[in-house]
C-alpha cells in the first residue's frame, strides 16, 4: 500500500507526499512550495524521485523548480499545460497510465477548473488525486471551462467505488459545508457532516481526503443531475 502523508502549506493548499515502500520511490503532487515538503521528505528518510502536477496554478506547481533541483526528480504533468508549467519531463494526457515504483496510476482528463486539468487515479489503492476538480462537498471554480465539462468530471468521478479517497488540494471544507446545506437544506446526512466538521476544524484537525461515498451523500456538484444545475449553483458559490 502506497504511504501517503498531507502537508499543509500557504493559507489553505495541501500538498501530498506518496511513498511507495517496495520501490522507495517518492512522489509530490501539486507542491506549492519547496521547503516544508523536503522537509517532510527527509523526516521520513525517502528521497523525492517525481512530482506529479494536476495542473498549471502556481499555488500547485510553484515548488517544482526547488524540489527538482534539491533532488534530480522527474516533473510529471498535463500535455494541453505544457506551455504553463516549464518545468515538465513528461507529458500525459487522460488515457495514459503512470508508475510510482511498480504502482500504476491511471490519467484522467478532468478538464473545467483550467482547460488541461488531469486527475491521477490509483485503482488498486482506491486513491485518486483530483487537484482543484473536486472538494469535499465542492468542486473547482470554472475558471477556463464550463459547467457541461465540470459535470462530466462528476459523473465520471460517481463511478468510482465508494470507499475510493480522494486527496484533493485545499481546505475549503468548511465554507463548502455551509453552502451546501442551503442547496439542500432538507439532506440529514449534509446537515450531520456540516457539524462533524465545524467541529474538527475547531479543533484544527485536517478534513481530507475525503471518499467518494461521502461525497455521494453531502457533494451537491456530484449529485446535480444535470449539467445546468451544476452551473446554478456554482454560480451561487461563486457569488456567495
Amino acid at each position: 500500500m502506497l504511504e501517503i502523508v498531507r502537508i499543509p502549506v500557504l493559507s489553505d493548499n495541501y500538498v501530498w507526499l506518496v511513498h511507495e515502500p517496495q520501490s522507495k520511490a517518492t512522489m509530490v503532487v501539486d507542491p506549492a512550495v519547496a521547503d516544508p515538503v523536503l522537509e517532510a521528505a527527509a523526516a521520513r528518510g525517502w528521497t523525492i524521485t517525481d512530482i506529479w502536477n494536476t495542473h498549471w496554478h502556481p499555488d500547485h506547481t510553484g515548488g517544482n523548480a526547488a524540489i527538482k533541483d534539491a533532488t534530480g526528480c522527474t516533473i510529471t504533468g498535463p500535455a494541453a499545460e505544457f506551455a504553463r508549467i516549464p518545468t515538465l519531463d513528461v507529458q500525459v494526457t487522460g488515457g495514459d497510465t503512470v508508475k510510482l515504483g511498480d504502482v500504476v496510476a491511471d490519467v484522467w482528463d478532468v478538464p473545467a477548473h483550467t482547460a488541461g486539468h488531469i486527475a491521477y487515479h490509483f485503482a488498486d489503492d482506491a486513491a485518486i488525486f483530483v487537484g482543484d476538480t473536486m472538494f469535499a462537498m465542492g468542486c473547482g471554480r470554472l475558471f477556463e471551462g464550463t459547467a457541461e465539462q465540470m459535470f462530466a468530471n462528476m459523473q465520471q468521478l460517481a463511478t468510482l467505488d465508494d470507499a475510493t479517497r480522494v486527496y484533493c488540494a485545499h481546505e475549503y471544507t468548511l465554507s463548502n459545508a455551509r453552502f451546501a446545506v442551503t442547496v439542500e437544506p432538507e439532506n440529514d446526512a449534509l446537515a450531520a457532516r456540516l457539524a462533524a466538521v465545524e467541529s474538527a476544524r475547531a479543533a484544527g484537525e485536517a478534513t481530507v481526503p475525503t471518499t467518494i461515498g461521502a461525497e455521494r451523500a453531502t457533494n451537491p456538484f456530484l449529485r446535480a443531475p444535470h449539467a445546468a444545475e451544476l452551473g446554478r449553483i456554482r454560480a451561487l458559490k461563486d457569488a456567495a
